[in-house]
C-alpha cells in the first residue's frame, strides 16, 4: 500500500532532534573548544584549517541536515535517507581524522589534542571524533530501524486513508455524472417551453385569422343591419 510510506512527524523526533545537536557540536567544537582548553592543535578559537573543513566541518553539517530531514519528513523513504546521511556522517567522524594521515605525511590532518593529561587526552579524543561518530552513529541506526518498521498502527492508518481516498474518488466521479445527465433533462425543459410558446402564436397568428372578414360573414345581397321592428311603418308614413 502506498499510505505506508506516510509516517508521523513524531515517529523521528528525538532522533532527529539528537543528530542535529551532536552534528552542531561536532562542526563548532574546534572553534568554541580552545575558550575552555578542549582543543585540537591549533589551540586556538575560530580558527579555520582545512583539516577542520573535511573532518569536523562538513561531516557535522551532514549529520545535522540529515537529522533535521529525519525530524521533519513524513515520508518514510525520505526520513530513512535523512537517517542514513546522518550515519555516513557519523562514520566519517569516526574514521576521518585517521584516514587523513594517508594523505597528510603520517599526521592527523586535524592536529592533535593539546590536553596536558591522559584523561584529557582520551576526553578530546572521544569528544572531537571517536566517541562524537559512535553516538552519531547509534542514533541514526535507531532512526533507521523505527523508520524500516512497518507497525499495525501504521498499516491500519494507511489502509482507512485509501478507503477515504477511494471514496471521495467514488463520490466525485457519481456528481460528475449528475451534473451530465441533468444537463440533456434542462434541455429538454427548454424546448417544451420554446415549444409551448410556439404553439401559442400558432393558434393565433394574427388579428386577422382570429376575426374573418365581413365579406366572409356576410354574403353579398344581405343587408348587414337588417331594419328594426318600426322601421317599414316609418318608411311608409
Amino acid at each position: 500500500m502506498a499510505g505506508i510510506t506516510r509516517i508521523p512527524r513524531t515517529r523521528g523526533a528525538a532522533s532527529g532532534l539528537l543528530l542535529i545537536l551532536l552534528g552542531a557540536w561536532g562542526g563548532l567544537v574546534p572553534f568554541v573548544g580552545p575558550y575552555f582548553h578542549f582543543a585540537y592543535t591549533p589551540d586556538r578559537a575560530w580558527a579555520y584549517t582545512t583539516g577542520r573543513l573535511w573532518l569536523e566541518i562538513l561531516p557535522g553539517v551532514a549529520v545535522a541536515l540529515g537529522g533535521f530531514i529525519v525530524l521533519a519528513s513524513a515520508r518514510r523513504p525520505l526520513a530513512m535517507f535523512g537517517a542514513f546521511v546522518a550515519a555516513l556522517g557519523g562514520a566519517w567522524f569516526v574514521v576521518g581524522n585517521l584516514v587523513s594521515a594517508l594523505w597528510n605525511g603520517g599526521t592527523p590532518e586535524a592536529g592533535v589534542p593539546v590536553g596536558g593529561t591522559m584523561a584529557r587526552l582520551t576526553l578530546e579524543e572521544l569528544g572531537f571524533f571517536l566517541g562524537l561518530g559512535v553516538v552519531i552513529v547509534f542514533f541514526s541506526a535507531v532512526a533507521l530501524g523505527r523508520l524500516a518498521v512497518v507497525g499495525v498502527k501504521d498499516a491500519a492508518l494507511a489502509e482507512r486513508a485509501e478507503s477515504l481516498a477511494t471514496a471521495d474518488t467514488y463520490t466525485a466521479a457519481g456528481s460528475s455524472a449528475g451534473q451530465s445527465d441533468s444537463l440533456p433533462q434542462e434541455d429538454e425543459k427548454f424546448r417544451s417551453a420554446a415549444g409551448s410558446f410556439t404553439g401559442a402564436h400558432g393558434e393565433s397568428p394574427t388579428v386577422s385569422g382570429r376575426f374573418p372578414s365581413a365579406e366572409s360573414r356576410y354574403p353579398a345581397g344581405q343587408d348587414p343591419f337588417p331594419p328594426g321592428p318600426g322601421s317599414g311603418t316609418t318608411g311608409q308614413a
